[in-house]
C-alpha cells in the first residue's frame, strides 16, 4: 500500500490596515519544514501499527497548482493529504488517486482547513454537498487510528479487485440470478480472472499424483500433523483426511501454474466430485483458508466477491455458511467447510466428521470462541447489494445441519434486518470490519450496503 503525504499550506505576506492572513499556524517556512519532520515520524508509527504492508512516500510540500499536479500524478494508491492551508486541495481531490484529508484541530499546528472543509470543499460554499471525490467519510481530525481503517479498506479493496479464480468443474452458482449476473459483475467490476478446469482434468491430475510417491509422502506427513495437534478431534475415517490433503496438493500445484488465489468445486456437493475426490471437498477449503487462500462452496460468485473482500481487509478467513431465519435477535449460520483458525493466529478447537448431507468423507466442525465479535455481510443474488450487521456468538451448537454452526447475537435492528434480509450464503470473520467493508464499497461505487448495525 503506497502512500503519498501532502502538506497543502500558504505563506501569506503582511498588508497594512486589512485582513492579510487565513486561520492555521504554519505561516512560515520554519514551521512548514517542522510540520513535515512531525508527520513523517507519525507515519513511521502507524507504519508499525498496521497489520497490512504499507510504504510511506516522501512529504510532498505544496504551495502551488504545480506542486499539486506533481503530487497528484504520483504513482500511489492514495494520497494523504494534510490540509493546513492554501487552495491545492481542489486539485488533488479531482485527481484520480483517492484522498483521505487529515486536520489537525487539538494534535500540533492548527490546520485552516480544520475551519473550512466542510463549507468550501465539500458544500463549495454553499448548503448542499457539491464535492463529486470526497465526502465527509474522507475526512479524519487529530486521530490516527481512523487514518489507519481507511487504509485498510483501501488495502483490501486494491487487492480484491482483480483477483484469479480457479473454478474446478466451472462456475455453478447456488442460485439463478447469481449464475446468471455473477460472472460479468465480476469481470466488470471487480475485474475478476477465470481459470477453468474441468473435473475430467482435475480428475487426471489427481490420479498422477496419487500415484507420485513424493506426494504421498508428503501429504502422509500432513496428515500426521493434522490429528497430532491437541485441539483436533477425528470422528471419521483418517483416509478421508489424507484424501483431503491430496486434493489441496493438486488444487494448489493449479494455482500456482495459473497465478489464482482463489478457488471451489463446482457442485461440490454432488456425487461426481464426492466420487472424484472420495470425499466431499470441505476440509480441502478448510484447509486451504488457514494456509491464507479463498476458497469457498460451489464455485458461487456472489459470496465469492465478499469473502475475498473481507479476507483482504480483516486479515483473517472467513467462513461462507447458510443464514437462517433471524428471530429474538439472533442469527444462525451453519456449513461443513469452515476454517479453524478464524482469528488468524491460533486454531479453533475442531471436529473432523463427516459431511452432514452425504454423512461420507470429512468436514469441520469448528468450536467457536463464545462472546467473540464477529463481521456478518450477506450479499444479495442479483450482484447489486450487500447487507451485514456485527454480532457476538453465543453458541456453536450441534443441530442436525451443516457440521459448524453459530448462534449470533445480532448487534442492531434485528427487526429491520428479517423484513428486508436478501440473499441466502453469507460470509462471516471474526472482528468488526463493518466500517472498513462500508469503505469500500463507497469507493467501489457499483455496490449498495445497508448497515444493520450502529458504528462502533
Amino acid at each position: 500500500m503506497r502512500i503519498k503525504p501532502v502538506l497543502t499550506y500558504n505563506i501569506e505576506k503582511r498588508r497594512e490596515k486589512t485582513s492579510w492572513r487565513s486561520y492555521g499556524a504554519l505561516q512560515d517556512l520554519e514551521t512548514v519544514n517542522e510540520e513535515a519532520r512531525i508527520i513523517d515520524e507519525e507515519l513511521k508509527r502507524l507504519g508499525s501499527q498496521a497489520e497490512f504492508p504499507i510504504e510511506i512516500l516522501p512529504v510532498a510540500l505544496v504551495d502551488t497548482d504545480q506542486k499539486a499536479e506533481e503530487a497528484a500524478s504520483t504513482d500511489c494508491d492514495v494520497l494523504l493529504v494534510y490540509a493546513a492551508g492554501g487552495w491545492q486541495v481542489y486539485k488533488l481531490a479531482a485527481s484520480k488517486t483517492p484522498n483521505i484529508m487529515f486536520l489537525r484541530h487539538r494534535s500540533g499546528h492548527h490546520y485552516l482547513w480544520y475551519e473550512i472543509a466542510h463549507w468550501r470543499l465539500l458544500r463549495k460554499n454553499g448548503d448542499t454537498f457539491e464535492e463529486p471525490n470526497m465526502d465527509v467519510g474522507a475526512i479524519v481530525v487529530d486521530d490516527y487510528g481512523e487514518v489507519l481503517w481507511r487504509l485498510r479498506a483501501l488495502y483490501g479493496l486494491k487487492n480484491a479487485k482483480g483477483t484469479k479464480l480457479l473454478a474446478i468443474g466451472g462456475l455453478a452458482a447456488y442460485s439463478k440470478p447469481g449464475q446468471e449476473l455473477g460472472p460479468a459483475h465480476a469481470k466488470d467490476v471487480w475485474n475478476y480472472q477465470l481459470e477453468i478446469v474441468s473435473e475430467k482434468e482435475f480428475g487426471k491430475r489427481l490420479e498422477k499424483a496419487r500415484a507420485d510417491q513424493s506426494a504421498v509422502e508428503a501429504v502422509e506427513r500432513q496428515t500426521k500433523e493434522l490429528l497430532a495437534q491437541p485441539n483436533v478431534t477425528v470422528m471419521t475415517d483418517r483416509k478421508f483426511v489424507f484424501n483431503s490433503y491430496m486434493a489441496l496438493h493438486v488444487v494448489k500445484e493449479l494455482m500456482k501454474e495459473t497465478g489464482a488465489t482463489n478457488f471451489g468445486f463446482a457442485n461440490c456437493m454432488g456425487h461426481s466430485v464426492i466420487s472424484m475426490l472420495d470425499t466431499p471437498p470441505c476440509l480441502v477449503l478448510s484447509l486451504a483458508n488457514d494456509e491464507g487462500y479463498t476458497a469457498y462452496c460451489h464455485t458461487d460468485l456472489t459470496h465469492t466477491l465478499p469473502g475475498v473482500l473481507l479476507r483482504w481487509i480483516a486479515a483473517k478467513p472467513t467462513f461462507v455458511c447458510n443464514s437462517h431465519f433471524p428471530h429474538d435477535g439472533i442469527f444462525t449460520v451453519a456449513h461443513c467447510a469452515s476454517p479453524r483458525k478464524m482469528s488468524g493466529k491460533d486454531y479453533e478447537p475442531t471436529k473432523i466428521m463427516t459431511h452432514f448431507e452425504s454423512e461420507y468423507g470429512a468436514a469441520t466442525k469448528v468450536e467457536y470462541t463464545r462472546g467473540q465479535t464477529v463481521t456478518v455481510i450477506i450479499p444479495n443474488l442479483r450482484c447489486t447489494k450487500w447487507q451485514g450487521f456485527r454480532g457476538k456468538i453465543l453458541d456453536a451448537p450441534s443441530h442436525p445441519a451443516c457440521r459448524s454452526q453459530m448462534d449470533i447475537e445480532i448487534d442492531g435492528n434485528w427487526r429491520k434486518l428479517l423484513a428486508s434480509m436478501e440473499g441466502f450464503h453469507t460470509q462471516v470473520c471474526y472482528g468488526d470490519y463493518l466500517r472498513e467493508v462500508g469503505y469500500a464499497l463507497k469507493k467501489l461505487k457499483k455496490l449498495e450496503w445497508e448497515n444493520f448495525s450502529e458504528d462502533a
